[in-house]
């Protein structure tokens, strides 16, 4: 790998969205095509909800493991270099995934590729904030949500290719073809890096040197209710659209496929209003967003609801993290950026891990999953007020 370009010349915007492939790997492929193919595993496989969500609950731990190491190795090795091992890494257990029927190799795979997807995912945004570095402050916030709506391009090449596939193969065909796509996506994302200017990193001192978890505290906890609430819809809607709203196939794949749609658009509509907005408020606007998408189909019927609920969810959750991270590289000096993302990136997790068990759980009990789907809401409504009381930082 040759020397990246300086960080202070400006990146080349194509770069980020080849940078994209990080979140469309980690997220699109590796955690969220997980929904598309869990009623099809459900079923073969005689798993219960509590089940289903341990999947994802594995994957979320192994995210949040991943997380608290990515600043450290980044450091030693290099975001890049670390980005694009785990890229690959991610890819192979994604690809895997699809030759085991055993639910204990299959959960080992889900940790191995949320520990690796969480590498990539806070390294990128690491090589995605330089990149961003010498922009004006609306532009830096569009070239973050350009990095994090590569987790929707992975949603819409999924649902595209997966979706009707599985009307003609098992769910190891699936998880096959999702590695296909993963591959494809990382060989892109190694072609983008010579010209991913290497963040910065503080050389000695605490972990806390350049920024404040105590000031961040309300955008910490209100991420971390976040991804209790966010990763239980993007587990469950598909089964419970199939189960309680007779979604068909074809249905399915017009729903993921406006849900991925419409975050990758994110970027470009979210990003001029987060670099306006002061303090927690870009992050509980982007939230009350997630609320509504989410609670709409509990409380309507009707495929059209469930395809608004597609609109205004998809529309909204990247733009959360977007929100966050710019606050982030506000909030920290430049040579702490990764370790405040990282910081983040461990309450999400601490917070996806719970959600997936804790929804199948309680839908167990209450025999549906309308309950822990309110259940999120409640949260996410939570979520909302903590971040409105983050302060801006001073300037």
């Amino acid at each position: 790998m040759r020397p990246a370009k300086p960080a202070t010349a400006l990146t080349p915007s194509w770069v980020v969205v080849g940078l994209a492939m990080g979140p469309a790997v980690a997220l699109g492929f590796a955690r969220f095509a997980y929904a598309l193919l869990l009623p099809s595993m459900r079923t073969a496989l005689g798993w219960s909800f509590a089940d289903a969500g341990a999947m994802n609950t594995a994957n979320a731990a192994g995210y949040l493991i991943g997380a608290l190491f990515a600043t450290p190795i980044g450091k030693r090795v290099g975001d890049r270099r670390v980005f694009a091992a785990s890229l690959l890494l991610t890819a192979v257990a994604v690809s895997v995934s699809g030759l085991s029927a055993d639910f204990p190799v299959l959960l080992a795979l889900r940790a191995i590729a949320g520990f690796t997807g969480a590498l990539v995912f806070v390294c990128g945004a690491g090589l995605a904030s330089a990149a961003a570095k010498g922009g004006s402050r609306k532009r830096a916030p569009t070239l973050l949500g350009v990095y994090f709506s590569g987790a929707g391009i992975g949603i819409t090449a999924s649902a595209l290719v997966v979706s009707p596939l599985l009307e003609r193969v098992s769910w190891r065909g699936g998880w096959l073809a999702l590695g296909a796509l993963a591959l494809s996506a990382t060989i892109f994302g190694w072609w983008v890096l010579d010209r991913a200017p290497e963040p910065a990193h503080a050389l000695a001192g605490s972990a806390f040197d350049g920024w404040s978890p105590r000031f961040m505290m309300c955008i910490l906890l209100a991420y971390g209710l976040f991804g209790v609430g966010y990763i239980s819809y993007a587990t469950f809607i598909i089964a419970y659209l199939r189960s309680n709203e007779g979604f068909s196939a074809a249905d399915v794949t017009h729903f993921w496929s406006i849900l991925g749609i419409a975050s990758v658009a994110t970027a470009f509509a979210w990003g001029p209003i987060l670099g306006r907005l002061k303090g927690g408020w870009g992050t509980a606007a982007t939230l009350c967003g997630v609320t509504v998408g989410v609670a709409l189909p509990l409380l309507w019927k009707g495929h059209g609801v469930g395809y608004l609920s597609a609109i205004l969810f998809g529309g909204s959750f990247l733009a959360v993290i977007t929100a966050v991270t710019s606050f982030a590289r506000r909030a920290a000096k430049p040579h702490a950026w990764t370790a405040a993302i990282a910081a983040l990136t461990i309450a999400l997790g601490i917070g996806q891990s719970v959600g997936p068990v804790l929804t199948g759980a309680f839908s167990d009990k209450a025999n549906g999953l309308r309950a822990g789907l309110w259940l999120s809401v409640g949260i996410l409504a939570i979520a909302t007020l903590v971040a409105a009381f983050q302060p801006e930082p001073a300037p």
